[in-house]
């Protein structure tokens, strides 16, 4: 299993201390991750700043298909990111092959067309006198804090939506 970092287009290991990641249904560890040191937070947060300016202005086009090619990766490695989702929850194998991994792969493909959509005004109002729009506006870097449950989802929910913005 991959358990390094990636900063900069570089996969590296963590240097904080070690977190063990436990399987809940059996009770058992499955794997030791190093976290992420202070400095390697910053310079994260750094490559994502010095790539948001190009990929900011990337066409809606450019990012719609990203979109669907990672909807398309999640697809061919849907039994194996199940199989990481079950061990990692301790939810059912079937429940995350056939529930949760359709599902997230459908959030990467729902935002490479609401993506392309965008036209500005919503239909309808919602408050009386004041007129509903959507801007594009990408504003940089994000962080994201997400529960235990769903991760597979949760990250899904998170990066799609940042992604198809710019």
């Amino acid at each position: 299993m991959q358990t390094k970092l990636l900063i900069n287009g570089q996969l590296v290991n963590g240097d904080g201390p070690a977190q063990a990641v436990f399987n809940p249904a059996l009770g058992r560890v499955l794997v030791e991750i190093n976290e992420a040191s202070e400095a390697q937070v910053d310079a994260a947060v750094r490559a994502a700043d010095n790539a948001f300016e190009a990929w900011s202005q990337t066409t809606p086009k450019e990012r719609s298909l990203l979109l669907l090619k990672l909807a398309d990766i999640i697809e061919t490695h849907g039994e194996e990111l199940a199989k990481l989702e079950s061990d990692n929850c301790g939810k059912p194998y079937s429940a995350a092959l056939n529930d949760e991994i359709p599902a997230i792969a459908d959030v990467f493909r729902f935002f490479a067309g609401a993506n392309r959509c965008m036209s500005g005004a919503l239909g309808g109002e919602y408050l009386p006198g004041h007129t509903s729009m959507i801007r594009r506006d990408p504003v940089g870097v994000i962080a994201s804090i997400a529960p235990w449950n769903y991760p597979l989802m949760m990250v899904a929910w998170k990066i799609a939506p940042a992604l198809a913005a710019g």
